[in-house]
């Protein structure tokens, strides 16, 4: 991979009294908050180490721009599909900012060099951006690497030991930013659009988490009939409470306000073995979702709710029990060796398979397509 130093736009906390509130307008707000003065320009270029703290957990990360042609010639590795709609709604949002205001993050096999680098370069130097996020109960942190030799040892680095990256979150800003630079190759646009903004993270620094699934109506079905036909595809036992799945292959139900373990039969897993990964989230949307409840585009039908792994049981039940004709699914988290083999193999996961941890925040770091 070849990274590239750039100049980037900062925050300037001192004119920032509401922290959370602040960063969590920036999406749609930043070009009002630009214009008024909370942001400034670094004095140069530079590369910069990112620290998230949270949850008794340190992450090291890299920010720093690479060529959007390591994209489009497949060196930087994708599993998700991405919609048309999202698309034009990042583009609406990248144009009228004139700038990237959260990257990319790429994950790579560890190498121990470059967590050497990240690790011991902070030690001796100060943030130049220290926040601390009280509604996540995370310390986000930021040193600059403008040093030349230190720039040109990390870029050797990632030459020599990073062949590949794969995108863990920003599908959909990637696909755009290739969309723009395209149209600035026609001369349909004026800026700088061939950088891409990302942050890498090996993917010992990453967590996966599931994203759970909860159905609203059951179609043509009564909630009896779809427990009998759904015990074609699985084991089914009552469980006295809540509780995650323990392994894969194992996806825990909650229907009626009551909760069951689900184990999908053997011959389903083999109707599955000659893919590239058997997941679990593929098997619910075949089987159950498409198959019991009718729902034949799970990107689209408007009786799905994804509900992000870091709510929990509890938020999955929260939304469950706004009606009394759902049903919902807990997944066992996918793995990164599935996600990797996935996007090695130019396969995509089932939509919303995955929630990564760290999340980035916006407008922490900015990236300027016009100058």
């Amino acid at each position: 991979m070849h990274i590239k130093p750039f100049r980037a736009v900062i925050p300037r906390l001192d004119y920032i009294t509401a922290i959370d509130s602040f960063f969590n307008a920036i999406k749609e707000e930043y070009n009002d908050y630009h214009v008024s003065g909370f942001f400034k320009a670094a004095d140069r270029e530079a590369l910069y180490i990112y620290q998230i703290e949270k949850k008794g957990r340190t992450h090291h990360g890299l920010i720093a721009c690479s060529e959007i042609q390591d994209f489009l010639e497949g060196n930087i590795r994708k599993h998700e599909h991405t919609l048309a709609a999202k698309e034009q709604k990042q583009m609406q949002l990248m144009l009228r900012r004139k700038a990237a205001v959260k990257p990319v993050l790429l994950t790579y096999p560890e190498v121990p060099s470059i967590k050497d680098f990240l690790e011991r370069y902070p030690r001796k130097k100060t943030p130049i951006l220290d926040v601390y996020f009280e509604s996540e109960k995370a310390h986000h942190k930021l040193w600059e690497v403008s040093d030349k030799d230190a720039i040109v040892q990390i870029q050797e680095l990632f030459e020599l030991h990073v062949p590949y990256t794969y995108i863990a979150d920003g599908h959909h800003r990637t696909s755009t930013t290739a969309m723009m630079y395209h149209r600035h190759l026609e001369g349909k646009l004026v800026g700088d659009y061939h950088l891409l903004l990302c942050a890498y993270f090996p993917t010992s620094e990453i967590e996966i988490q599931a994203f759970n699934r909860v159905i609203t109506g059951f179609g043509d079905l009564s909630p009896v009939n779809f427990m009998a036909r759904l015990s074609k595809f699985a084991e089914i036992d009552i469980l006295e409470g809540a509780e995650k799945p323990r392994c894969k292959h194992e996806v825990t139900m909650l229907i009626a306000r009551e909760w069951y373990r689900l184990r999908w039969k053997e011959s389903v897993l083999l109707e599955y073995a000659d893919e590239a990964a058997t997941l679990d989230a593929a098997i619910l949307d075949d089987k159950v979702l498409k198959g019991l409840l009718g729902i034949e585009d799970v990107r689209t039908d408007l009786r799905i709710k994804y509900v992000e792994g870091p709510k929990g049981l509890k938020g999955v039940a929260k939304h469950a029990r706004k009606s009394d004709e759902t049903v919902a699914f807990c997944l066992y988290p996918t793995q990164m060796e599935e996600v990797l083999k996935l996007a090695d193999a130019d396969k995509v996961l089932p939509p919303k398979s995955t929630w990564f941890e760290p999340r980035m925040k916006n407008g922490l770091i900015v990236q300027e397509f016009e100058k």
